[in-house]
């Protein structure tokens, strides 16, 4: 058994270390991360945060086939959440065969203690979804305990793939970590504080062992899908992070890094070595899946750097998110491989549709904004760029469910006259240090207008660090070589 106490546990040597479901959605990834979380902890102390398993496909992953065996509970006589179970047991059942090898009586006891637990869980399960169909109603808190069963059958076994591997570590399950009362409605900073501090305990507990820790944590008021979305694993990282005040917060994921835009659309698209966070959080919402803002808010606010890891190539630099990127990247060795130009990284943001309201009121345009807001919010439409004056607003609203468009649609011509755009993308320029840049909008356009690219509508980020317009959709894929190329490469124009 390797002996984790020969490492000396001072807290900013502490790295937190999260790994997506496709990471581990194998036996042959679950071993490869095995091995990271060795390599690592020979280095330094390290905590494992796991999301539950999944293929390369997020709509046959755990997590997914569970959401729609809840589904199916509530669908009149259907018995197929049933058999959704089984699926996930005898896949995860097979794992544990797989990735535990049957070389000694002890990884052999090992193997059988772990696929008893996993059948255990799945049976638990499949009466709870009984219940749940008998009296035809799952609650908020039914939802999270049948969502939690995927991070827990994930931790399980690789808690169990460690120790078969003579590593120390111990299965972390936080389904019960809130013990206290929070309102739904309000979840403020001293709920995410709160959480962090409790995390911080119980991880403490584990002593001189690995933690290997479910991205679940409950009981969430409201839900944790409701409360806080997918990305739950990532901010339960982070909050450890936060409690244990470490030095490092990784993110495992299939790719890299954070690159200049999306390789498969740009190929000259470059790695980033360093990022700010309130790039990487504009590059989120325009398109890009870097990291929550909600997660990276947490450990950034504290100072504690974030850094992207390709879970496949964990030999790579990968990326890091820290306020003092561009400073961290003069001092990198190869910086100067790589100079940012008009920007740090471009990204196309799909299915959008654009709205153009003028109001028919005008003595009343004083409510006329409050009054469109005030719809979109009761159909749960979020705007994403907007273009206003004092009686006309061009919005950029984007994968927005066509039925609740209608209906908004229906009450917004009380107020005026409407269009609506379809088939439209938003692209976006993102950079920290274009503020302080003279012409980066005017060149953005240029090459646009180069390449016969028409703008529809255009809004800069009260941040300052993003330029967004919104083109056709036909036209995104040539919009995008082009200004990632000859705006932020800074290459010649054709």
């Amino acid at each position: 058994m390797l002996d984790n106490s020969l490492i000396e546990t001072k807290p900013e040597d502490l790295v937190v270390q999260k790994f997506g479901g496709t990471s581990v959605g194998t036996a042959e990834r679950m071993l490869n991360v095995a091995k990271i979380v060795s390599n690592t902890i020979k280095e330094r102390p390290t905590i494992v945060v796991l999301s539950a398993m999944s293929s390369q496909k997020k709509s046959e992953g755990t997590t997914s086939r569970l959401i729609q065996a809840m589904n199916e509970v509530l669908t009149p006589e259907s018995k197929k959440f049933l058999d959704i179970v089984d699926l996930i047991q005898t896949s995860h059942i097979k794992t544990a065969e797989l990735a535990i090898p049957q070389d000694s009586e002890e990884n052999k006891k090992i193997c059988e203690e772990l696929q008893k637990d996993i059948t255990e869980e799945c049976e638990n399960i499949k009466k709870f979804m009984k219940a749940a169909e008998i009296i035809d109603e799952i609650s908020p808190r039914s939802n999270d305990i049948i969502i939690s069963t995927g991070e827990k059958l994930a931790a399980r076994t690789l808690t169990s793939v460690l120790i078969s591997q003579g590593i120390d570590a111990e299965y972390v399950n936080l389904e019960r970590l809130i013990e206290k009362e929070f309102d739904e409605s309000n979840i403020t900073q001293s709920f995410y504080d709160y959480i962090a501090e409790r995390l911080g305990e119980v991880t403490k507990a584990c002593g001189k062992k690995v933690p290997v820790v479910t991205g679940y944590f409950g009981p969430v008021p409201g839900s944790i899908l409701q409360t806080i979305g997918r990305g739950y694993t990532d901010l339960t990282a982070a909050l450890i992070a936060v409690g244990r005040k470490a030095g490092e917060l990784q993110i495992w994921k299939e790719v890299d890094g954070i690159f200049t835009a999306d390789p498969r659309k740009a190929p000259k698209a470059r790695l980033l070595s360093y990022i700010t966070p309130e790039e990487a959080a504009e590059l989120t919402y325009y398109g890009s899946e870097v990291i929550h803002p909600t997660t990276m808010e947490q450990v950034i606010r504290v100072n504690i750097p974030i850094r992207i890891k390709n879970t496949f190539k964990p030999e790579g630099f990968g990326t890091v998110i820290t306020p003092d990127a561009y400073e961290r990247e003069k001092k990198k060795e190869d910086s100067k491989k790589f100079t940012r130009r008009n920007g740090t990284a471009v990204t196309i943001k799909d299915d959008v549709t654009i709205v153009n309201i003028h109001s028919n009121r005008k003595s009343l345009s004083y409510g006329f904004m409050s009054n469109v807001f005030a719809i979109l919010s009761r159909y749960g439409i979020s705007v994403d760029l907007i273009s206003t004056s004092e009686v006309h607003i061009s919005m950029a609203l984007a994968n927005v469910q066509s039925k609740d468009l209608e209906r908004a649609l229906k009450e917004l011509k009380k107020f005026g006259n409407v269009q609506i755009t379809t088939d439209m993308s938003i692209l976006s320029l993102v950079g920290k240090q274009m503020k302080n840049l003279v012409g980066t909008a005017g060149r953005m356009f240029t090459i646009l207008a180069a390449h016969n690219v028409n703008i529809e509508m255009i809004s800069q980020g009260a941040s300052e660090i993003n330029i967004s317009c919104v083109i056709s959709a036909d036209s995104a894929p040539v919009a995008l070589r082009a200004v990632h190329d000859e705006c932020v490469l800074g290459l010649p124009m054709f």
